[in-house]
């Protein structure tokens, strides 16, 4: 088989596998960071809207032995953080595509018994060309107007067990939001239709593409050492941007994100194509360093939205 078949079929390949943004390590780093910024109260108000997700008894087996209970509760927020993506897997009762069905709306919110993965509320594939290419629209519904659909109903006086779906969503969402190359695809004359946000783009490395290899930056663990990844992750945090914190427009992110894949993931030695490409040293520190900036911000921007939409005082909250 020659190079361009070998890499025809790796992209094929890749083009059917699911698209995540930041693994389980990442999005529980957000979620570890975003939970050392809520109150007491806030902690016990998700604690108990996190006890009505469905796989809540499978995450306390998850959890070390020995566990305090405090421990506990931020144990099961970081794994909550990973349901969306928990539930695509193969077996969990679940179904659906990475393409949105016609006509459904951007404010779908009906909770648990719902049992479309939505994967495609997961990213926003903002178009970018470097060789002229004319640029896609951009499909409908994306994880903006997700966001912006769950916020109000989590802030709102929709009953308990909606709440919950809509709490384990944001905390999801909001850390996809941050990472570039879940809100960016690469259109090129060979791509016309885009790259899947890196998803096919082939890297010489253990992650075997771009995508995979942003989304592992932040560490790599099953699910017995992830927990303790991803805290030792979120240890490591910088502190996130003030300015930037402050900002709660979920399209802000988006673009945000958009403009780092354009300006820093799609960079030499990342060229033209669908590669293989090998990434250097440099590369993978300048990554690194955004990676963590992105989700130190995340985390800064869902304890934010939390609070706001908790609308917590000194002994008990408001939603």
């Amino acid at each position: 088989m020659n190079r361009f078949l070998v890499v025809l079929v790796l992209a094929l390949t890749l083009a059917a596998a699911p698209a995540f943004a930041w693994n389980g390590v990442g999005h529980m780093t957000v979620a570890w960071s975003a939970y050392q910024q809520l109150t007491p109260v806030e902690k016990a108000r998700v604690a108990a809207l996190l006890k009505l997700n469905p796989y809540y008894q499978q995450w306390l087996k998850d959890i070390p032995a020995g566990a305090s209970d405090a421990d506990r509760d931020l144990y099961v927020f970081m794994f909550a953080a990973t349901w969306p993506d928990q539930i695509k897997a193969m077996g969990s009762g679940y179904f659906g595509t990475d393409t949105p069905p016609k006509n459904e709306l951007p404010t779908l919110n009906t909770g648990y018994s719902d049992k479309n993965m939505h994967r495609y509320w997961h990213f926003i594939d903002t178009a970018f060309s470097s060789d002229g290419t004319p640029l896609p629209p951009v499909p409908q519904p994306t994880i903006v107007e997700k966001i912006a659909a769950f916020r109000p109903a989590l802030a709102g006086s929709e009953p308990d067990l909606l709440k919950s779906y809509d709490l384990v969503w944001l905390e999801h969402l909001v850390g996809d939001a941050h990472q570039p190359l879940h809100c960016s695809t690469r259109v090129a004359k060979a791509q016309p239709k885009g790259d899947q946000g890196g998803n096919l783009v082939v890297l010489n490395d253990p992650s075997k593409e771009l995508h995979a290899y942003w989304d592992g930056l932040l560490g790599e663990g099953d699910t017995r050492t992830q927990l303790k990844v991803a805290v030792a992750a979120g240890q490591a945090l910088p502190k996130a941007d003030a300015a930037l914190a402050k900002d709660a427009d979920e399209g802000d992110w988006a673009k945000e994100s958009s403009k780092l894949a354009e300006s820093n993931a799609y960079i030499a030695p990342i060229g033209p194509g669908l590669g293989p490409f090998t990434p250097t040293a440099a590369y993978a520190a300048q990554a690194k360093e955004i990676a963590q900036q992105r989700v130190a911000l995340a985390g800064a921007r869902l304890a934010t939205l939390l609070k706001e939409a908790l609308s917590c005082g000194s002994q008990t909250c408001a939603h």
